[in-house]
């Protein structure tokens, strides 16, 4: 797949700029999907081994847009329960932001109340925004580990990850790359742990989580939430083996082979077309969606820098001005998420221009009928 053949592949009605929410499943998705069914239907078994290859496939296509190896990699439900493997296995303090994504929050608390061996150090930048200054200042001795996500779900600030590597040094890394894998550029040899799924920016549906354990990783997490499936070797009946020493470790049980069909086919797409031309087209889309907020004087929260943010841009219009904005937005058939008086809009490389123009619109009809 080359990168128009690529951009061609969006072929969902004009007017969804959500890809931050959920990113509808792509056309090679959905027909991957139909033909493994088919196959898990007929009951043959090689019918039924075909589609477990998809396993390897994925590990070894993570491994190879992260830099990693395939037995770094390791398939999850979701990005949660790799953020669950990851935090269960700390010891020490663990800083993070209080405006993070619940992900990492409630998994933090909650394996910090579980087991009692995490101290956590919450930050509170003004902004929001996971910089190496703020990480800077309130790190000390005590800090095991800092928890970060690529990007920021509420203002589209993508982390630095080289940077914040040389203010912590060497603790832990732990990334939430949700709201970027396989759309941005990133230095993921500066993590430790990266997590994701491939309900978003990947078009692969729910159900194709993944995460990544560096060698730093593996030293110092235990796998504590480690299940049958985390072991080396056959199935371990009438004996209970220790943990594999690979990432394989941080898993539960055996993944659905058809949600990793949909993310397999989807990190090939991805793999395909480039990674860093994906991400050129994406800042293009969030500059055209920042241009027509300014022309119509509405707020922007988001970094003006290209190398500060993601596909996310988030609107933030005088208290007075939101359910205006929102239901302009409804009015002309846009799809956003509205959430504490903020729009957050997410175009993708796909988004049409007839999307923009109806996002335009939407501005255009709000700014006319705001009072000044």
């Amino acid at each position: 797949m080359d990168l128009y053949t690529f951009l061609a592949s969006f072929d969902g009605e004009p007017g969804y700029l959500d890809w931050a929410a959920f990113g509808p499943l792509s056309p090679s998705v959905r027909s991957e999907v139909h033909a493994d069914a088919e196959l898990l239907g007929s009951g043959r078994r090689t019918g039924i081994d075909l589609v477990a290859e998809h396993v390897l496939e994925s590990r070894q296509l993570v491994a190879e847009l992260l830099g990693a190896e395939a037995d770094e990699v390791v398939l999850q439900p979701s990005t949660s329960y790799g953020l669950m493997q990851a935090m269960y296995g700390l010891a020490g303090g663990l800083m993070l932001s209080r405006a993070e994504f619940p992900s990492l929050t409630v998994t933090a608390t909650r394996a910090a109340d579980a087991l009692g061996s995490i101290d956590l150090q919450w930050l509170e930048p003004e902004d929001g925004f996971v910089t190496p200054e703020v990480v800077r200042e309130a790190i000390d001795d005590d800090t095991r580990a800092l928890a970060v996500s690529l990007v920021d779900f509420r203002t589209g600030y993508r982390a630095d990850l080289t940077a914040l590597r040389d203010v912590i040094g060497d603790r832990l890394l732990i990334v939430d790359a949700m709201q970027g894998f396989g759309a941005v550029g990133a230095d993921y040899a500066a993590a430790d742990v990266v997590c994701a799924n491939g309900y978003k920016w990947l078009r692969a549906g729910r159900g194709t989580g993944f995460a990544w354990f560096g060698e730093r990783a593996l030293e110092r997490l235990a796998p504590v939430l480690s299940g049958w499936a985390g072991t080396d070797g056959d199935l371990p009946i009438d004996v209970v083996p220790q943990p594999a020493a690979s990432a394989q470790a941080f898993s539960v049980s055996r993944p659905d082979h058809l949600a990793v069909a949909r993310l397999a086919t989807a990190l090939r797409d991805v793999r395909d077309v480039g990674v860093e031309r994906i991400d050129a087209e994406l800042s293009q889309r969030s500059h055209d969606v920042m241009s027509f907020a300014d022309r119509y004087d509405v707020p922007v929260l988001t970094p003006r820098d290209p190398r500060q943010r993601a596909g996310i841009v988030t609107l933030a219009p005088a208290a007075q001005d939101a359910g205006a904005l929102a239901a302009s937005l409804a009015n002309h058939g846009i799809t956003v998420t509205v959430r504490a008086g903020l729009v957050r809009v997410a175009p993708h490389v796909g988004t049409s221009p007839d999307t923009l123009r109806l996002f335009g619109d939407a501005l255009a009809a709000f700014s006319s009928a705001r009072v000044r």
